[in-house]
C-alpha cells in the first residue's frame, strides 16, 4: 500500500534526475511556515529558496501541511520543485497539521515516523527514511528539538539508537537542533557517534549568531563541506537560513570503522 504522506509532485520535471553519482548535496531548512522577517505569508518566496538550494534532498521543519485556503502546503513545495515530499507532522489537529517534512530526487525505499515527544512540551518527532543512492543505501534522519534542555538531552539519546552499524552504507542526521549550548551534553553525544563537524552559524537569519541547524555524516569522509546559504531571499524568507552539506561516496561501501 502506498503511503498517503509520500507525496509525487504533478510536474517532476521541474526537477532535475535523482543523481546517480557519487556525489549528493543534502539541506536543512526551517522555513517558519513560510512566514519571513517581514512578516509576510509568502509561499512562493519559500520555493525561490528551496531552487536556490538545488540539493537533493532537503529536510524542512515548521512545515503548515493546510494553510492555503484548503490546499497542502508540502504539496505546494513538491510540485513547485519537482521534488517528491515526504510528510512528518508532529502536530495534528482536525484543520491544521505542521511539523517536518523532506524533499527528494532520490528513490525512498522506507519510511519511519519516530515520536520524540515530552510530556507537556510541544510534540516533537523525526522522519527516519531509506534512500537508494549510488548504488547503496542512505538512511538519513531529519528532525526538529524541543526548546528545553532535558528534552534534547532525551530525543538525543533516542536519535543515536537509531543509527546501527551496518544499516546503512552512508548515515545521514539533520534538523534544527534547538541546541545553544555548544558544550552541552547533546551536541557530546553526537559529535562523540558522528565525529565532530565544523559549525555554521544559521540563526538569526539576518545575522546569524547560532549553529542551531546541523548536518552530521557517516562516514566522517563522506562529508565533503558545509556551507550556510545567504542569499538576500533566504535572509528574508524565514528566520533560519539553509545549510548544506556536500556528500561524496568513497569506493569503501562498508558502513561503520
Amino acid at each position: 500500500m502506498q503511503d498517503k504522506n509520500i507525496r509525487k509532485p504533478v510536474n517532476p520535471a521541474a526537477g532535475k534526475a535523482p543523481p546517480s553519482a557519487s556525489e549528493l548535496t543534502v539541506a536543512t531548512y526551517n522555513i517558519h511556515a513560510c512566514i519571513g522577517n517581514d512578516q509576510r505569508f509568502d509561499p512562493e518566496r519559500t520555493v525561490s529558496v528551496l531552487l536556490e538550494l538545488d540539493a537533493d534532498v532537503i529536510a524542512l521543519q515548521e512545515v503548515e501541511h493546510h494553510n492555503m485556503d484548503g490546499h497542502d502546503m508540502l504539496d505546494y513545495l513538491a510540485n513547485e520543485t519537482g521534488l517528491t515530499a515526504i510528510a512528518g507532522p508532529t502536530l495534528l489537529r482536525a484543520t491544521r497539521r505542521y511539523g517536518n517534512a523532506l524533499l527528494t530526487r532520490l528513490p525512498v525505499s522506507l519510511v519511519n515516523r519516530i515520536d520524540l515527544s515530552s510530556g507537556g512540551r510541544e510534540p516533537r518527532g523525526a522522519l527516519e527514511v531509506m534512500l537508494d543512492w549510488d548504488g547503496g543505501t542512505l538512511q538519513l534522519v531529519a528532525t526538529h528539538l524541543g526548546l528545553m534542555p532535558w528534552e534534547r538531552r532525551l530525543q538525543v539519546q533516542q536519535l543515536i539508537s537509531l543509527f546501527e552499524p551496518e544499516i546503512a552504507d552512508t548515515a545521514v542526521l539533520m534538523g534544527d537542533l534547538n541546541e545553544w549550548f555548544l558544550w552541552g551534553r547533546p551536541l557530546r553525544w553526537l559529535h562523540a557517534h558522528f565525529q565532530a563537524i565544523p559549525i555554521r552559524a544559521t540563526w538569526p537569519a539576518k545575522r546569524p549568531v547560532f549553529a542551531l541547524d546541523r548536518i552530521w555524516v557517516d562516514p566522517r569522509a563522506q562529508l565533503e563541506s558545509l556551507e550556510v546559504h545567504t542569499s538576500p531571499l533566504a535572509r528574508m524568507a524565514s528566520d533560519h537560513l539553509p545549510l548544506k552539506g556536500y556528500l561524496r561516496r568513497s569506493d569503501h561501501r562498508n558502513h561503520g570503522p
